[in-house]
């Protein structure tokens, strides 16, 4: 039990712990963000994980036609607003299944940018890390927070403008009313379905954002299976914070703290079984999902499509 204890102590010791969890996290919430507002406007977004996957092929695609990061970026947000585009006309105007539809863009994505990256076989400029001053200087957090790649910092004026966004302008409103009580927001004269496809597209804009900052300022190379579960992990983080936004934001650090504790506990020199470590984030995000998706409140209108004089 002391080794245990000891073993324990040295991890949260650990600046790199704190480094790793912020670079995880940092995907998981620039992802989850862009869900939080899909599902107040009524959609599960199951497509996450090909929005993410394409962003990053279409990220490494622009940096390495472009010589540059934020082209990277750029064709990393379009691409997982393409694959948006598709998740939302065929749920929000076709009307079928966004369940079906959302995994079987998952299923395509993986196939596709597998294909196409064997044969262009992109090479990635990766982003810098620039430190800001003093602040990366703080003990144990500072260079996790303030010591990063620039990319991640994309995520810190993005939840200020997403809680604005949704709190504080009419768009946002009618996005809430529409996950809430789509056939009272028809009334009132809102184009429940646009809104929808509207809220859609930003999940796949901050999906797409969250591909390329993976690639652009994490891995540094582009495969197929590199997403690995994350686009569902954030789905998990939006339920785990309850719908609300500082949850979501929270329940994406726990996550990137579950998943970087594998690494830094093994490279520490502190022996324990690998599968189990590499499994730890889903176990919780299971248990986030069974405990919290009891106690919290969804949109009302949550999963449910919408036809107008249908209740």
């Amino acid at each position: 039990m002391s080794n245990f204890l000891g073993a324990m102590g040295d991890v949260f010791r650990s600046a790199s712990l704190y480094a790793s969890t912020m670079r995880f996290a940092a995907l998981l919430a620039i992802a989850a963000v862009g869900e939080w507002i899909a599902e107040k406007a009524g959609t599960i977004n199951i497509s996450v994980e090909s929005m993410i996957l394409t962003g990053a092929f279409a990220a490494a695609m622009g940096s390495s036609t472009a010589h540059s990061v934020w082209v990277g970026l750029l064709y990393g947000a379009l691409a997982g607003m393409a694959v948006a585009l598709v998740q939302a006309n065929l749920s929000h105007r076709l009307a079928a299944n966004q369940f079906v539809v959302g995994l079987t863009l998952n299923v395509l994505a993986v196939g596709l940018t597998a294909y196409l990256n064997a044969q262009l076989k992109p090479v990635v400029k990766r982003a810098g890390v620039v430190n800001v001053p003093l602040l990366h200087k703080i003990p144990l957090v500072g260079s996790a927070l303030f010591g990063q790649t620039w990319v991640l910092y994309v995520l810190y004026p993005m939840v200020p403008v997403a809680w604005w966004l949704v709190y504080r302008t009419r768009w946002g409103l009618e996005v809430r009313a529409v996950g809430e009580n789509p056939q009272a927001a028809d009334v009132s004269g809102i184009h429940v379905n646009r809104r929808r496809r509207q809220a859609v597209l930003l999940a796949g804009l901050s999906s797409g954002l969250a591909g390329a900052f993976f690639l652009l300022g994490q891995s540094g190379k582009f495969t197929a299976d590199q997403v690995a579960g994350r686009g569902f992990i954030a789905l998990a983080a939006v339920i785990f914070g309850g719908w609300t936004l500082k949850g979501t934001v929270g329940g994406a650090l726990l996550f990137g703290l579950c998943m970087a504790f594998g690494s830094v506990f093994s490279s520490l020199g502190h022996q324990a079984n690998a599968q189990l470590l590499g499994a730890m984030p889903f176990v919780i995000a299971l248990v986030a999902l069974l405990y919290f998706a009891r106690r919290s409140r969804p949109p009302s209108a949550l999963g449910r499509p919408f036809a107008r004089g249908l209740t």
